[in-house]
């Protein structure tokens, strides 16, 4: 099986994605809109809470707009109560008289995370969330609500809403209503009750949030901005590549259209996912086909680029003709690569919203960090294995190029050891998403990184009008050829090295179990 068969693998992945987004009705993922489906209430202390969401939120920037509707056009930011509605049982509803018309009270809390320590009776000494009738007699709250302190600099947080249920009623629905959000912060929603006999009170419904510019989550918001640039980056890249790669149409090395497919879904990546992000903002949705499409370009792209890393270090196209039989250890670590993932782009990208997380996200990360770690190891070690064999060739300029493409990968990946370390910081420091106007930059760095690795792979293996500098040859001549001195009968120096050399290779393989097919080292 030769590398070209290797390589067409993304693109009939890329063909079954398309084949299964067909196949599958058109589904929408809800974005900056929370839904709540018969969600229970979570005790703590002397309360019961609900997460009702958290989103990064810029100030409104035009506060002379009025709403239509109940709901504000452009400019304004706002988290919209739309459709909430709160069910208690039989039994808690029965135990109040059918006179009292109010007999049960739900809050909906609406806090700016600095703000956090406003609600509780921290400022009191008092572990306490919900009022004591000790804390009423002293004036500071009411029995039967939570204890909340308002910012002497706004007085609009925490924002309390309150619902009651009427009589003996077992469902009670808020008044859809929108809160003005004046001032850019983390917000987070809690629905909140202090009666135990609401104990078993469920939630559905759903609560709109958006931005003075559309419905996309405040710490997305940039990356849609990044995502156009980088877009535009990759067009450059792929004019530049094209013009040399049509002056140069007669000399074009098979690796040359490797370095093309890489090209082309980088851009295709970065316009999916610009795509994505502005209908995103438009709507206040996401259509599951366009998302799933964008992912699977990331995957597929992500997965070409570190075959081709790795190809290169093996020296393909340059110290060999082909792969040998290490083309089908290549295509299933890329593969198991591909399908590992998009299982996480698919985790982290539709339910990024509602707080979609656990265990399936954090085995899917692992897997994903291990095989990221089994593609650096085989490339550093066929790095080395390529650059051992040029030195025995005495192929100077294939050596220097393969020296100047280590110290490149050396740097990458000092930076992105660097940078996980920096990731690591940031999200251990930052639980509460508080530096969610800079999360942006943590997935944008990838991004960029792997732009300027195409770049300097574009750059070292350009299209030339001089190919065989860099290509394989069998024939011998300025470059030592371990295969021709092979077939000579006289015992030299360099046979012995090379020979020397091949033991040592073979004995490695076997060692990683990537030993090469015999019958495919014959035919190089």
């Amino acid at each position: 099986m030769r590398c070209k068969y290797l390589l067409r693998l993304p693109s009939d992945l890329i063909l079954l994605g398309f084949v299964f987004l067909l196949c599958n009705p058109c589904t929408h993922v809800d974005a900056s809109i929370h839904e709540y489906r018969n969600e229970a209430f979570i005790p703590k202390v002397n309360s019961f809470f609900f997460h009702g969401g958290s989103e990064g939120l810029y100030a409104s920037k035009n506060h002379e707009i009025k709403p239509t509707d109940g709901k504000f056009d452009n400019g304004k930011s706002y988290i919209w109560f739309e459709s909430v509605t709160f069910r208690r049982t039989n039994e808690s509803g029965s135990k109040h008289h059918l006179m009292q018309q109010r007999t049960g009270l739900v809050e909906a809390i609406i806090v700016e995370i600095k703000d956090r320590d406003k609600i509780g009776g921290n400022y009191f000494n008092s572990d306490d969330i919900c009022c004591t009738p000790e804390l009423a007699k002293a004036g500071s709250c009411k029995v039967g609500e939570v204890i909340i302190r308002s910012n002497p600099d706004n007085n609009d947080s925490p924002k309390r809403i309150q619902t009651f249920f009427e009589g003996t009623d077992e469902v009670v629905k808020m008044i859809p209503q929108n809160v003005e959000i004046n001032r850019t912060g983390m917000y987070y929603l809690y629905f909140m009750f202090c009666d135990p006999q609401l104990k078993d009170t469920i939630i559905t419904g759903r609560t709109v949030w958006r931005n003075p510019e559309g419905y996309l989550p405040g710490k997305m918001t940039p990356l849609m901005t990044f995502y156009g640039f980088m877009s535009f980056a990759y067009l450059i890249l792929g004019l530049g590549w094209f013009l040399q790669f049509v002056r140069f149409w007669k000399d074009i090395l098979q690796l040359h259209y490797h370095i093309t497919t890489v090209i082309a879904l980088g851009m295709c990546e970065m316009a999916f996912w610009y795509y994505e992000y502005a209908n995103f903002n438009s709507t206040g949705s996401r259509p599951m086909g366009i998302t799933i499409c964008a992912v699977t370009f990331t995957a597929v792209k992500k997965t070409v680029s570190r075959l081709l890393l790795l190809v290169a270090s093996m020296g393909y196209g340059v110290v060999r003709p082909t792969l040998g039989g290490l083309t089908s250890k290549v295509a299933l670590l890329g593969l198991v690569y591909f399908i590992a993932l998009e299982a996480l782009e698919l985790v982290e990208h539709l339910g990024n919203i509602n707080d979609f997380s656990g265990k399936s996200k954090l085995f899917l990360v692992l897997a994903v960090a291990i095989l990221d770690a089994c593609f650096i190891l085989w490339i550093v070690s066929s790095l080395s294995k390529t650059l051992e064999k040029l030195q025995l060739r005495k192929a100077m300029a294939k050596l220097e190029l393969y020296r100047k493409f280590t110290n490149a990968l050396a740097v990458s990946v000092l930076l992105s050891v660097a940078w996980i370390g920096y990731e690591l910081y940031f999200n251990a420091s930052d639980p509460l998403s508080e530096m969610w106007q800079r999360a942006w930059i943590i997935s944008a760095f990838w991004s960029v990184l792997a732009y300027l690795l195409l770049v300097v792979i574009c750059v070292f293996w350009a299209p030339s009008q001089n190919p065989t500098r860099y290509a394989y040859s069998e024939e011998t001549g300025d470059d030592f050829d371990e295969e021709a001195v092979a077939l000579t009968t006289s015992v030299t120096k360099p046979t012995d090295m090379v020979s020397k050399l091949e033991r040592k290779e073979r004995k490695a393989d076997h060692v990683f179990g990537l030993g090469e097919d015999l019958e495919e080292d014959k035919r190089e």
